[in-house]
C-alpha cells in the first residue's frame, strides 16, 4: 500500500483476513481517548540456563556526528517550525524508485494535516485512493475496489523522521545529520542516517527551505535501496483546518475490513 511508503513504512495496515462488512453509514476518523495499559501477568519463573560468553554490544548503523553550527541552526529553526504549526494543507508529487525494477511511479495529490494526529493523504493520480491517519488509526478507502481497510498502530513507536511533522520528536536524537550536496535542491539538503539499526529505511533525506525551514521534499531510502520522494508544493499553514475534512463518506456497499479487532485480539 503507498501509507506504508508515506510514513517510512511505519504505517501498514496488517495483512489479515477477517470477515469483511458492508457499509451504509458515515465513517468518521477521530483520535481516540487515552487509554490506561491492560495490566501484564508477571513473567513465569525460568530454570537457571548455562552461563554463556556475553555477546560483544551492536555497534550502532552509522557513527554520530557533531553537527555543524549551520545544519544545527536550520534542524532547530525546522523543529521549531512544526511544533508551532497547528495544521497544514499541500499538494504533494510523490515518485517511487524502485531499485530492483529499475522504474518510477509518480502519484499526486493533496495532503491536509490537523494537531492532535490528524491526517489525510488524497491520492488524485494515477488512481484515486484515500488515507486517513488519526490517532493509532489507519483509514485506508480505495473507490474503484470499493472497499475501506481500518488498521492500528502504535504511534509511541514511531521514527521522530515522521514524528517531527506532528510537533513532537527530536531528529538529532534519532540520526546523525549532515548536509549534502545537491545541484538541483530548492533548499539545504539534510542526510539523516540512523544512530542505531534501523530495519524500516536506510537513509532519509530532507529538502528544507532555508528562509522558512520548512521541509520541500522528503525521500526515504528503503533497505533495498528503494526511494521514495515526496515533494510538498503551495504548502499552508495555520489555515484553520476543519475536523470535518477528515471524515470519510463511503458509498452504500463499500467493505469494511477492520483489522483493530484482529490485532486486540491478539
Amino acid at each position: 500500500m503507498y501509507l506504508e511508503k508515506l510514513l517510512v513504512t511505519l504505517l501498514a495496515a496488517p495483512v489479515m483476513a477477517t470477515a469483511p462488512a458492508t457499509v451504509s453509514h458515515q465513517v468518521v476518523a477521530q483520535a481516540p481517548a487515552a487509554q490506561a495499559p491492560a495490566p501484564q501477568a508477571a513473567p513465569k519463573a525460568e530454570a537457571p540456563k548455562a552461563a554463556e560468553a556475553p555477546k560483544p554490544a551492536e555497534a550502532p548503523k552509522a557513527a554520530e556526528k557533531k553537527m555543524t553550527p549551520e545544519v544545527k541552526d536550520l534542524v532547530d529553526r525546522m523543529q521549531a517550525f512544526y511544533e508551532k504549526t497547528q495544521d497544514f494543507s499541500s499538494d504533494f508529487k510523490q515518485d517511487y524508485k524502485y531499485k530492483a525494477l529499475r522504474r518510477t511511479q509518480t502519484s499526486t495529490g493533496k495532503v491536509i494535516y490537523k494537531k492532535p494526529g490528524l491526517m489525510r493523504w488524497e491520492y488524485e493520480k494515477p488512481s484515486k485512493r484515500t488515507f486517513v491517519l488519526a490517532g493509532e488509526k489507519v483509514y485506508a478507502f480505495d473507490p474503484e475496489a470499493q472497499t475501506l481497510s481500518v488498521g492500528r498502530i502504535d504511534t509511541s513507536q514511531l521514527s521522530a523522521s515522521v514524528t517531527f511533522l506532528f510537533g513532537q520528536g527530536n531528529l538529532a536524537n534519532e540520526f546523525s545529520i549532515s548536509k549534502g550536496e545537491c545541484k538541483d535542491c530548492k533548499g539545504t539538503l539534510l542526510v539523516l542516517d540512523p544512530l542505531k539499526n534501523e530495519p524500516r529505511f536506510r537513509q532519509v533525506r530532507l529538502e528544507v527551505d532555508p528562509k522558512t525551514a520548512q521541509v520541500l521534499k522528503s525521500t526515504v531510502v528503503d533497505p533495498d535501496g528503494s526511494e521514495n520522494a515526496i515533494a510538498f508544493l503551495n504548502l499552508k499553514t495555520n489555515v484553520g483546518v476543519a475536523a470535518d475534512a477528515f471524515k470519510l463518506n463511503p458509498p452504500e456497499g463499500t467493505r469494511i475490513d477492520d483489522f483493530t479487532k484482529t490485532q486486540q485480539r491478539k
